[in-house]
């Protein structure tokens, strides 16, 4: 994991994940292992529960994309200022192999940054290496009006 008392140190998008999960990254047990600013690249690992599973005990397709969805999220994350944020206007997610509970490890990285819109691609592997999911996205970039 990284040094959460390196925290001024990393991007504005990984401060507020440092300082505070989202609801959806708590269900889906988030933890942000590695930032790589100068390549674009987030490593994340999710400590996935029985409660994100279908009930046939695999984990339901959409908490597998909520999860690719999140790695590049951050990735792109990283390259945005204070205030601003980067909504995922399309996406697309293969599922290769069965996601069962446990540790499960992302990879996030921006393919590439425009002036308006950003491309990014995440894979999901198990613990022991095997790939189960790719997406890829394009995010835009909205900045936040700040409150009166």
């Amino acid at each position: 994991m990284i040094d959460p008392s390196a925290a001024e140190s990393y991007p504005p998008n990984i401060r507020a994940v440092l300082k505070k999960r989202s609801p959806a990254q708590e269900v889906l047990g988030l933890e942000i292992l590695a930032v790589d600013v100068e390549t674009g690249r987030v490593n994340i690992g999710f400590d996935a529960t029985e409660t994100l599973c279908n009930k046939w005990g695999g984990i339901q397709g959409g908490m597998v994309a909520a999860m690719l969805d999140d790695a590049m999220a951050l990735a792109v994350g990283l390259t945005l200022e204070w205030g601003q944020i980067s909504p995922t206007l399309e996406m697309k997610t293969s599922f290769l192999a069965a996601c069962r509970p446990g540790r499960i490890l992302a990879e996030g990285r921006v393919v590439r940054k425009g002036k308006s819109v950003a491309f990014a691609e995440a894979e999901l592997r198990d613990e022991e290496g095997v790939l189960l999911a790719t997406g890829s996205s394009t995010a835009s970039f909205v900045t936040l009006k700040k409150k009166d």
